[in-house]
């Protein structure tokens, strides 16, 4: 079924549009290079998929995937800065120094603008760039925005959140702004109070409608803020549900159904403007889901900001005529930040060996079903996050502080250390009127025994039930080494205090760059300011 929408859509994008189509059919074909379209929703669990076995209806996610290569062994951060980051650069956390948390909107603090990005590559290579949706990834000044990061248009928001409707987020009480924009500039003419989803993908359509498939090969970024919360959605999808007795569930639930519906839009507007044929979609989820707000990892272990499989296996697939073994599944390991080096290279453009990526390029793997390149994920270390209370040197051989909160996955097996995260088994909260947390009872793992180390074997043991640390302690000190190993190359962690001069108040009541210098960059105390020590590694910020 169709958006509502849809037509009205079409009808504002045409009068401007088929005059141009028919001139471009007369232009010679140079689409040997691919159209990319990347598509990132926010906080849909492992579950929250038909063909994952969700009650959530979504027949457009289950055709394009079933059509296309379903992702079974992927893997992205467990928060959204750090999955976007690594989305963009192709670069681990420890390299880019966002290992800790998430960018807040109150900190100076953005992708560091030393990072090749992906669409600055792409742009290389001959494409148009654009960026529709959610950027999360720091806005304190002007270089930091998506237009100065190698895209040439940008439509949606800056920070982490906000309401689907009005565009405004409240960071704390007091501190609140609008956060819509147009390029560099707050977008107060294009609100019209529309939801959202609806209202990136019109934009979206539009970008399609507006650009010419022949002349120029297309990458878009298509970041939704669905499904994240506030749980908000308009009342023709929750109709749908009205089974599910668990309000935040069912108001999630009519979410992704809304969003399902807005891909479906996406698709058939990829078809009418001359795109599909050549064109590659991958599809993929920026974390776990919350059970708190209505998602559901099941069966997998944990949620959303853990390092659990239920915060960091994702939701995923590719879609596209240009797939050689359509309607498969890949099981080879794939990681966030395999995408940079794969889609550079489907475009044609050049990886320089000094880019330092973490990514593979994996298309082989998915379009052909070879083996993936990659053998090993370093999900993190993250040395300032909160210390286990019973780690030390002693309970890691002497390799490495069991303390600290890292993860890391060497082919079949998965190494965690310090506080992971919420660690019970979600089960799906579909009928249940109780309280989320008294049903968990049986679940619920006791922290009594001082743990700070975990093995398992995921190829056998998925759901983490099964922890080997104390069968196979040879397996545990390689991967202790294997963490130092890649400790030794981490960068400070960047995380600077609160600014009091981002409040929205002082910059018009929008949420948007504050900080101002002669030069438009910080002065070198800031930087050293700016940055947490490496409480792990040997090197020291002022000797870089």
């Amino acid at each position: 079924m169709l958006l509502q929408w849809v037509p009205v859509t079409l009808l504002l994008v045409s009068t401007q549009t088929w005059g141009v189509h028919a001139s471009w059919e007369n232009e010679a074909d140079t689409r040997e290079k691919p159209h990319i379209v990347f598509i990132l929703v926010d906080d849909q669990g492992f579950r929250d998929v038909g063909y994952h076995g969700s009650e959530i209806k979504t027949p457009t996610l289950d055709r394009l995937a079933g059509q296309g290569v379903k992702l079974e062994n992927y893997y992205v951060q467990p928060l959204c800065s750090p999955t976007r980051s690594q989305l963009l650069t192709g670069r681990y956390q420890i390299h880019t120094g966002l290992q800790h948390s998430v960018i807040r909107a109150t900190q100076p603090n953005c992708l560091p603008l030393e990072n090749v990005t992906l669409p600055q590559k792409l742009r290389d290579a001959g494409y148009s760039t654009h960026m529709v949706g959610k950027w999360h990834l720091g806005f304190y000044k002007r270089g930091c925005l998506p237009t100065q990061r190698g895209f040439d248009s940008f439509f949606g928001s800056l920070l982490g959140s906000g309401d689907y409707y009005s565009h405004y987020k409240c960071e704390v009480p007091g501190m609140c702004g609008y956060d819509l924009y147009e390029g560099e500039e707050a977008a107060w003419e294009q609100d019209r109070g529309l939801y959202s989803t609806v209202m990136f993908t019109r934009k979206a359509v539009s970008i399609l409608a507006h650009h010419n498939p022949r002349a120029h090969p297309l990458f878009l970024y298509l970041a939704y803020q669905a499904v994240h919360s506030p749980l908000q959605v308009p009342a023709r999808y929750l109709e749908r549900y009205k089974g599910i007795s668990n309000l935040s569930r069912r108001k999630y639930a009519a979410m992704v159904s809304c969003l399902d519906e807005a891909i479906h839009n996406l698709t058939l507007a990829l078809k009418r403007y001359g795109y599909y044929d050549n064109t590659v979609i991958v599809y993929s989820s920026d974390n776990g889901g919350q059970p708190l707000a209505g998602g559901s990892n099941w069966p997998l272990r944990g949620s959303k900001a853990t390092y659990w499989e239920g915060g960091i296996r994702a939701v995923g697939f590719v879609h596209s005529p240009l797939l050689m073994k359509k309607g498969t599944k890949c099981r080879s390991l794939i990681h966030i930040t395999d995408w940079f080096p794969t889609l550079v290279t489907l475009g044609e453009g050049t990886l320089d060996e000094d880019l330092n990526l973490d990514g593979y390029d994996v298309w082989e793997a998915i379009s052909e079903g070879r083996p993936s390149p990659r053998l090993d994920i370093l999900h993190n270390i993250d040395p300032i996050y909160i210390k286990a209370k019973n780690g030390s040197w002693k309970a890691g051989f002497g390799l490495w502080n069991t303390a600290v909160q890292a993860a890391i996955r060497v082919g079949h097996w998965k190494l965690l250390t310090g506080v992971p995260g919420y660690s019970d088994w979600v089960p799906p909260q579909t009928f249940s009127k109780q309280r989320l947390t008294n049903r968990w009872h049986n679940e619920r793992v006791r922290w009594d025994g001082g743990k700070s180390l975990w093995l398992f074997n995921i190829t056998a043991d998925p759901y983490e039930r099964v922890d080997l640390s104390q069968h196979y302690p040879h397996i545990v000190k390689t991967m202790l080494l294997r963490l130092a190993q890649y400790n030794r190359t981490a960068v400070p962690v960047r995380y600077p205090a609160k600014d009091l001069r981002s409040n929205p108040q002082y910059n018009g009541g929008v949420w948007g760059p504050w900080y101002k210098d002669e030069r438009g960059e910080p002065d070198e105390e800031e930087q050293y300011n700016t940055l947490f020590p490496n409480h792990l590694g040997k090197r020291r910020w002022t000797n870089e």
